[in-house]
């Protein structure tokens, strides 16, 4: 019989060791192979986050909109709140290892039919501590301690994902600005080709559809006015929501004094671990599911919790400060469970299952900030060589529209040409504008996509 026990107790003892197991990260191999193109190989492990947001963003009327948005942004305020929330939770799980104490006074006054009154008084402190035996506790303050990270990693998340919000609506802004301008400037210059016109229809060289024609084409450039100022004041308003203030007119400087650097570092793809706020948030959530799969399996272990209460009473109705009688008493208890309509088995298969759901979530997080690194790359590289081609492209436009506005003075068969010349300088330097737009935007997306912001 002593035999049976032993092997019993070691075998409980065994089985519990997993029990106190601490939270260790999945193969992660993947990440050795995230970045796939060959600029981004490098062996340095600097990085463009290393920088910090107002070391990237030198623009003074940005970065003072970035200020008002990190103090005064709803979401980052409740990602703040929810900090605080895991806090708690860490510090209550904490307090569980210590015994609680419950202070029950009582007092009772009683009179027979035709007796004396009879007064009695108890006053009573009782304590209960749960031996933290089988893990119950540990993993539960673990678990607490993995929320907190979660929470805290959430938080960073949403600050650093506010700060290249406010960037891209910044600079979206100063790019429909200068397209604004672009519009503008076209406008004007057709109205002069209008007047020209009329005043070569009036001396016969020129028709009613070269008149019409070109006032049509004004037209159209007013109508893109109109488009630009609503896509304006609609991108002022939602900058604003984003920094928790009334709609208002931004102030902002122009989009040909921005100055970025001329090469991109991206360090090495095993840094995202650690910069990543949001794959730090999805290893988090990974620890904690796993240590309620612990306090799921240690649900069947039995639970051991001593407990005793001290007082005194006076039932014979002197002071209290006399007692009558001491009241002392202890227990131990240990409450094993046998069945329960199969609820641990049933929490236990679903901890593992979200757990296994937590690791899948993991690895996907790291897939895709490996594609978001990779795609802003593409972004910037392509938007700068398009800048290239569209700078030569407009100069030679430029030309183009001066020679066949000379023609049109002396011909007037040659309208058509100042029509199609203007329209597609328009339209190249509106698209100047957009790649110059897209090169920043790929810079902001590549800082972000590699975790900077945080500090």
């Amino acid at each position: 019989m002593k035999k049976i026990i032993i092997c019993i107790c070691l075998s409980v003892g065994l089985s519990s060791c997993s029990i106190y197991r601490t939270y260790k990260r999945p193969d992660v191999s993947v990440v050795d192979s995230l970045y796939h193109q060959p600029a981004l190989s490098a062996d340095t492990t600097a990085s463009i986050a290393d920088l910090s947001w107002k070391e990237l963003f030198t623009d003074s009327q940005l970065q003072s909109l970035i200020e008002k948005g990190l103090c005064n942004n709803s979401d980052l305020g409740i990602a703040r709140l929810r900090v605080k929330e895991a806090e708690a939770l860490l510090k209550s799980a904490r307090l569980s290892y210590l015994p609680s104490l419950d202070l029950s006074p009582q007092g009772t006054i009683s009179k027979a039919e035709h007796g004396n009154t009879t007064k009695s008084y108890d006053l009573a402190v009782s304590a209960s501590w749960e031996i933290d035996i089988f893990g119950k506790l540990t993993n539960a303050k673990r678990e607490a301690r993995a929320v907190l990270e979660q929470n805290e990693a959430y938080r960073q998340a949403v600050q650093t994902q506010l700060i290249a919000t406010i960037a891209n609506n910044y600079y979206m802004l100063l790019m429909l600005d200068e397209q604004l301008g672009i519009t503008r400037r076209t406008a004007e210059n057709w109205a002069e080709n209008l007047r020209v016109m009329k005043a070569l229809k009036r001396a016969g060289q020129a028709t009613d559809m070269a008149v019409a024609q070109t006032e049509a084409s004004k037209l159209s450039v007013d109508a893109s006015l109109l488009s630009l100022e609503r896509q304006i004041t609609e991108l002022e308003n939602s900058l604003s929501a984003l920094l928790g203030t009334p709609s208002a007119s931004i102030e902002r400087s122009t989009l040909d004094t921005q100055s970025f650097p001329d090469t991109l570092l991206v360090g090495v793809p095993l840094q995202l671990l650690q910069r990543r706020p949001d794959i730090r948030q999805s290893e988090a959530e990974l620890a904690a599911a796993f240590y309620v799969t612990n306090q799921a399996v240690a649900a069947f272990y039995p639970s051991i919790t001593l407990g005793g209460s001290a007082g005194w009473t006076n039932a014979a109705g002197a002071a209290i400060t006399n007692p009558g009688q001491w009241l002392l008493s202890a227990v131990g208890s240990l409450v094993q469970p046998l069945f329960n309509r199969g609820q641990n088995i049933a929490n236990l298969k679903v901890a593992r299952a979200q757990q296994e759901e937590a690791v899948l979530s993991f690895r996907q997080s790291l897939l895709d900030a490996g594609m978001e690194v990779n795609n802003a790359l593409v972004q910037w590289q392509t938007a700068r060589g398009r800048l290239q081609l569209e700078e030569q492209q407009i100069i030679s436009l430029a030309s183009a529209v001066r020679s066949a506005e000379l023609l049109m003075k002396h011909s007037s068969q040659n309208y058509l040409e100042v029509l199609t010349a203007r329209q597609t300088l328009l339209q190249a330097e509106l698209d100047a504008a957009s790649d110059r737009f897209d090169e920043i935007q790929g810079v902001i997306s590549l800082y972000h996509a590699l975790g900077g912001g945080i500090d």
